[in-house]
């Protein structure tokens, strides 16, 4: 890593010879005016979307290690949560209760969802926080998007852009449970009037506050630009390899008051000579390399020309190539269920490997038109995605000759998805402007082969026939109006549409009857909201009724890869007001603060978890798992000279872990605070030296952000299994950042 990092100094200093460069002003105006701009997948302020932008201060001030969910988490009614315990590693997101499979995720305009899982997976893109430049999250059916459909909102970020000027900054972080992180960032300015190239080296690693939480990430990022007359070329790399150990068991109230709040099962195995010994007398130990590994390289081309002060062209080629795989320890695990013989009788330990190969191309392009009262946007966008699943066996106990090639399972993915969008937003008078989107998008998804789920003696492992082909035709129709210059009222009508996941398709089985099929989801989502957006005073108020048709909602159930079991429910709804505003008091002092009041509910739910009391019953109006009924946050923002302070406060409400509101299954609501302190320090030496430090759960509470649960009978009794993820107490993370 030393050797990359002292290469990548010595490129940008000889790069950043003054010799080379040009003292051409009109090239520094067009490489200022020039830059990539990805506008068919982001909102402006003409657009009748509730949207937040987040400040690039705030990205700034929370770029010390955590992935970037903690940073969303800021914005209203929006949920972070993370499996480890202190924002690193496995994190996820909700908005409106609405899962992370729901959420379109962009980079630059192009898809990171999985087309498979339809997740965004961000610790396989480490780092992310420190390399965009702008954030904006979108609520609702949002704007025309690429990839998979927007049902909760998007998430629209660019790159940061290449820097005019010779420079860089070296970061270090270093906090509790060995949380750390180390980065460089050159850029080499602008070369000969035309030519621009940065890149970015980081390592993040952490042991977690969960057992055996340990988080190992590695990632870059590689960009040139070219600019010349009014056209400008981008080529952007960027990604990184992941390594943590699974933890995504959770774990039960019973166990933390047994064992402590950081136990998980995760690796457990019997062993008579074993390092611990459990409650029951039983004696177990751990394997130490049960984790995820991937590795993840994301490739874009941009292109972008302006045609005149009216047209302009924007086009992007993209490929991402993945490989991953997680190990697991089996415990007297079935052989004839790996393919080992056909008794059925005799168990073994062993040691799996479940190993997926990711490749996803495409082309989108955007053609745009714009006048004094007239913004029109027309675009598509095509990709084909690849995906090879399997599953070897890396050791078998008494097994010594094992073929390690041998696979227990065996599946393909291929997956098709191609779009057309117009989208025009009309200044019809001096108040009033129109707004219509108009987005045709077609799917081809197909699966095949075996998957890892074992079914029978006489099945074996679950076989996978799916071919489906959707065709969506997703409208948004709006309207904004100005009574004056600080004041807003908007109104929309929008129609949103989407394929189930892969898990949707093959782990139905774990609930509901064989011929159970899951279908399309469709979206009617209404909103209208007033802004006012004073000199120092600010607020805003957004109604929403998101109505659905054959919703997939989450049982609470997840398979073993600890993605959530859905089922379609024919008619639900998420209705809600969302509050927000700030106050700049001063200009060193900034309040602002959001709340979210809303209903989630399944209108007469029908229990279909097979094996639970209530199974076939119409149980009425039911609450939507995992979609609190109240959440906001507070901040305050303090900057003085060269420091800065800032003070956040999130609250989210009581959870439930099922759709049946069972009181066992639930995530109790939690308030959590943190603080942020941060100096800068301008010397003649270097540009500036940032001093920072987190302050993570300053008021040490005991909480847990996430969790599953499920019910099931027994003997005639029923039972409630509910599992947890439990948060760190109080803990700091410092950093400092050299910029030169």
């Amino acid at each position: 890593m030393k050797r990359i990092f002292y290469f990548l100094t010595a490129l940008a200093a000889t790069l950043a010879n003054p010799a080379a460069a040009h003292d051409d002003s009109d090239s520094l105006e067009l490489f200022h005016l020039q830059q990539i701009e990805i506008t068919a997948t982001r909102a402006t302020a003409e657009t009748p979307v509730a949207f937040t932008e987040i400040r690039e201060a705030t990205i700034q001030q929370n770029s010390y290690g955590t992935d970037l969910p903690s940073l969303l988490a800021l914005t209203p009614s929006m949920i972070a949560t993370n499996e480890t315990g202190i924002g690193i590693g496995a994190t996820s997101i909700r908005l409106r209760g609405t899962d992370a499979t729901r959420l379109n995720v962009t980079i630059n305009g192009v898809a990171m969802n999985n087309p498979d899982s339809h997740a965004m997976y961000w610790y396989d893109t480490p780092d992310l926080i420190s390399a965009v430049g702008s954030v904006q999250v979108q609520r609702g059916a949002g704007v025309s998007t690429n990839g998979t459909g927007a049902f909760g909102g998007a998430v629209a970020m660019t790159t940061d852009t290449p820097q005019r000027a010779f420079g860089g900054e070296s970061s270090l972080s270093y906090g509790a449970y060995n949380t750390q992180k180390q980065a460089i960032a050159l850029s080499s300015g602008l070369l000969g009037g035309r030519w621009a190239i940065d890149a970015r080296l980081t390592h993040i690693g952490s042991d977690g506050y969960i057992d055996r939480g340990a988080t190992e990430l590695g990632s870059y990022l590689f960009q040139t630009g070219y600019y010349k007359g009014a056209t400008t070329i981008k080529l952007l790399s960027f990604g990184g390899k992941a390594k943590t150990y699974l933890t995504y068991n959770g774990v039960s109230k019973e166990d933390m008051a047994r064992y402590g709040r950081c136990y998980h099962t995760s690796g457990q195995y019997v062993s008579t000579d074993g390092r611990f010994l459990l409650e029951d007398g039983t004696r177990v130990d751990y394997y130490d390399d049960q984790t995820d590994n991937y590795l993840q390289l994301n490739n874009q081309l941009l292109i972008n020309h302006r045609f005149n002060q009216r047209w302009s062209l924007q086009t992007t080629l993209f490929y991402t190539y993945g490989y991953g795989y997680y190990k697991q320890y089996r415990d007297d695990a079935t052989l004839a269920e790996y393919g080992i013989g056909s008794d059925y009788s005799i168990e073994q330990d062993l040691i799996r490997r479940k190993v997926m190969q990711n490749d996803l191309g495409g082309l989108q392009g955007t053609v745009n038109y714009t006048s004094s009262r007239l913004h029109l946007t027309f675009g598509g966008s095509w990709s084909l995605y690849r995906s090879p699943h399997w599953g070897d066996l890396e050791w078998v106990d008494q097994h010594p000759t094992l073929d390690r090639d041998a696979r227990w399972y065996d599946n393909d993915v291929k997956k098709r998805d191609g779009n057309l969008f117009a989208r025009g937003s009309w200044q019809a008078t001096e108040q009033l402007t129109l707004f219509a989107d108009l987005q045709l998008r077609h799917v081809r998804y197909k699966a095949w082969g075996v998957n890892d789920n074992f079914v029978s003696p006489e099945v074996g492992m679950q076989p996978i026939a799916v071919d489906e082909r959707f065709n969506f035709l997703n409208p948004h129709l709006g309207l904004q109006w100005r009574p004056s210059k600080r004041s807003t009222l908007y109104a929309s009508f929008a129609i949103a549409q989407k394929e189930p996941t892969r898990s949707d398709y093959t782990d139905r089985y774990h609930f509901s009857s064989e011929e159970s099929y899951p279908t399309r989801e469709q979206l009617f989502d209404y909103e209208a909201g007033y802004t006012f957006r004073g000199e120092e005073f600010s607020w805003g108020i957004n109604l929403y009724w998101m109505q659905y048709r054959d919703q997939l909602v989450p049982t609470g159930m997840v398979n073993e890869g600890s993605d959530a079991l859905n089922i379609n429910v024919p008619d639900s709804y998420r209705r809600g007001v969302e509050l927000t505003t700030a106050w700049e008091a001063t200009p060193w002092l900034r309040m602002s603060g959001n709340a979210t009041l809303s209903e989630n509910k399944i209108e007469n739910y029908i229990d279909a978890l097979a094996e639970s009391p209530t199974y076939g019953q119409n149980l009425g109006k039911k609450t939507i798992a995992y979609s609190p009924s109240m959440m906001g946050s507070l901040a305050l923002e303090l900057h003085h000279k060269g420091f800065s302070a800032q003070f956040n406060t999130r609250f989210v409400g009581k959870q439930y872990f099922t759709n049946n509101e069972t009181e066992a299954l639930t995530l109790d609501r939690y308030t959590v605070t943190d603080l942020h302190l941060g100096y800068t320090l301008h010397t003649k030496l270097v540009r500036e030296v940032r001093f920072g430090l987190q302050i993570n759960n300053l008021f040490n509470r005991l909480y847990s952000s996430n969790g599953y649960g499920y019910s099931y009978m027994w003997d005639g009794v029923r039972y409630d299994e509910a599992f947890y993820f439990p948060q760190a107490p109080l803990h700091c993370l410092g950093n400092i950042t050299v910029c030169f």
